[in-house]
């Protein structure tokens, strides 16, 4: 197996900096089933090209699975893997350059935080899904995508094309960024992996996604197909992406047809569906070797990203657009941010922040003087950090920012003295029991001259044709329209605060709109 990377920055011989491997040397790094070798064919000033070589030992990598894996046929031996890029080439990327993966260098810090001209050549790639699914998986991200299918036989053109490409990648893009998007999407356009899929391949997909997997388009069938099929652990994922995201996810979705083959005939949807449900803990799934496993996400969620689902009319009625395809979480960020200016609102608080998109938001409009966030999740505020760039953000725009730790059914008088307070799909999380609490602490303590709360709206889960349950599983409930207004009215008259009540996405005439947002304003006496 045989990847390339180029680049024309000046000087170029930088690439080795930045990947931690010398331009006048041969490293190799043994792997149980071969040898990796790291090796520039080219080194000047113009020009630098660094190979990353996989020898794949068939027998080697035959003699390494398991005793109870049921294959004696030569498909052990003879099969593609010593020439066509794999999860096996993903794995020895992922090791070699895991430095260089976690966008460290400190002889060229400033060149491994931007992007640089790249260019990633890959001569024999497994698609599943042909040159297309290369277009779509990486176009998004940057790329000039040159895919080229690899014909059977050249010399019998009428047996027409193999399902292997020819990939060529060029774009200016961070190469931390490139070599995680190669780490994930390799076994994604494979659609296997060489190794078991247990629960921590969640990490590694959050982790080696987190700067970019979130925004992609197609990232449902990335998920979907990274985690082979496994709705369970797809969903965790999905969510974790989503920050921890309170919407039906793009797992509920149908399965696209290319991750399919052909549609499914009556009588073969219950194995198509088959196919992307789990198998109980510890047994393999027939036919590749993997172990079931499973996964959870639970927080607050502000800021998931689904698509919108089938069946804007009744049930069951066909696709409905929601706002001409924008992802409801966008809708709803902005929804929150329409109404903080309509208010006049200058110093807001988002009371359980996640990992901060919305505080960012609201630090790019310099209207808003002062920004808090806040989150009873220590790894969630760490990651609001870095997604701010915390380490890195000018002293005006820091100054204008807080960010802490807190739980919203404990009083704290660091929630207090702001014009707004914002609770995005945060309510549905707290156990019904406790949300006198948080009622008591925000509206009583803290009293905010304002407070924007969304939460979903229940009635509107039966457009989502797949789901079964409420939308996300740390959800405690979710409300109806009625129910919701029937909480805002009690908070009101306990509070001396009034209520407006908006919809976020399409307001659907039978079943309301995904979202239910709920504008408090504080007035009269308690």
């Amino acid at each position: 197996m045989l990847l390339t990377i180029s680049t024309t920055v000046r000087p170029a011989t930088d690439l080795g900096f930045l990947l931690h491997k010398h331009p006048d040397r041969v490293q190799e790094f043994g792997r149980s089933y071969g040898t990796a070798r790291v090796f520039y064919p080219e080194a000047n000033e113009q020009r630098c090209t660094a190979a990353l070589l996989l020898d794949v030992d068939p027998v080697r990598l035959a003699r390494s699975r398991g005793r109870s894996t049921p294959d004696h046929t030569l498909g052990q031996y003879v099969n593609d893997r010593p020439y066509a890029a794999s999860s096996l080439l993903a794995g020895a990327l992922a090791d070699v350059f895991r430095t260089a993966r976690a966008g460290r260098c400190a002889s060229r810090p400033e060149l491994a935080a931007g992007p640089i001209p790249l260019e990633i050549t890959l001569p024999a790639l497994p698609c599943r899904g042909g040159p297309d699914l290369a277009h779509r998986l990486f176009a998004p991200l940057g790329w000039a995508v040159e895919a080229h299918a690899v014909p059977l036989d050249e010399a019998f053109p009428e047996w027409g094309d193999s399902r292997y490409v020819r990939l060529a990648l060029r774009g200016g893009v961070r190469l931390a960024d490139a070599l995680n998007q190669l780490y994930v999407l390799l076994p994604v356009l494979d659609d296997t992996k060489h190794y078991w899929i247990a629960p921590d391949e969640v990490d590694k997909l959050v982790g080696a996604g987190e700067s970019w997997l979130a925004g992609h388009p197609e990232r449902g069938l990335i998920t979907r197909r990274y985690l082979g099929r496994r709705r369970s652990l797809a969903r965790t994922a999905l969510a974790r992406l989503a920050e921890l995201g309170d919407d039906v996810e793009e797992e509920l979705e149908p399965p696209a047809e290319e991750e399919t083959g052909a549609l499914a005939a009556p009588g073969e949807a219950d194995a198509l569906l088959a196919e992307t449900e789990d198998v109980p803990e510890g047994e393999e799934r027939a036919g590749t070797g993997e172990r079931a496993g499973d996964g959870a996400g639970t927080g607050n969620g502000q800021d998931g990203a689904p698509r919108e689902p089938a069946g804007s009319g009744p049930q069951g009625s066909g696709p409905g657009p929601q706002a001409a395809g924008r992802p409801l979480n966008t809708l709803r960020r902005e929804a929150v941010l329409t109404v903080l200016r309509e208010l006049g609102a200058r110093t807001v608080i988002d009371l359980g922040c996640g990992t901060g998109q919305l505080v960012g938001a609201l630090l790019d409009d310099p209207s808003f003087t002062k920004v808090a966030g806040t989150d009873v999740s220590a790894r969630a505020l760490a990651a609001a950090a870095r997604r701010l760039r915390l380490d890195r953000m000018p002293d005006r725009r820091r100054e204008r920012l807080e960010l802490f730790q807190g739980a919203l059914t404990y009083t704290d008088d660091r929630f207090a003295g702001y014009d707004a307070a914002v609770l995005m799909e945060v309510v549905e999380h707290v156990d019904p029991p406790r949300l006198a609490a948080l009622e008591r602490v925000v509206f009583g303590a803290a009293r905010p001259g304002h407070a924007v709360v969304t939460t979903p709206n229940a009635e509107y889960n039966v457009r989502y044709p797949f789901l079964t349950g409420m939308r996300h599983p740390d959800h405690r409930f979710e409300w109806t329209r009625a129910e919701f207004a029937a909480w805002a009215e009690r908070v009101c008259a306990e509070y001396g605060y009034t209520a407006a009540f908006r919809p976020v996405g399409d307001d659907d005439p039978e079943v309301g709109p995904p979202t239910q947002l709920a504008v408090f304003t504080l007035g009269g006496t308690r």
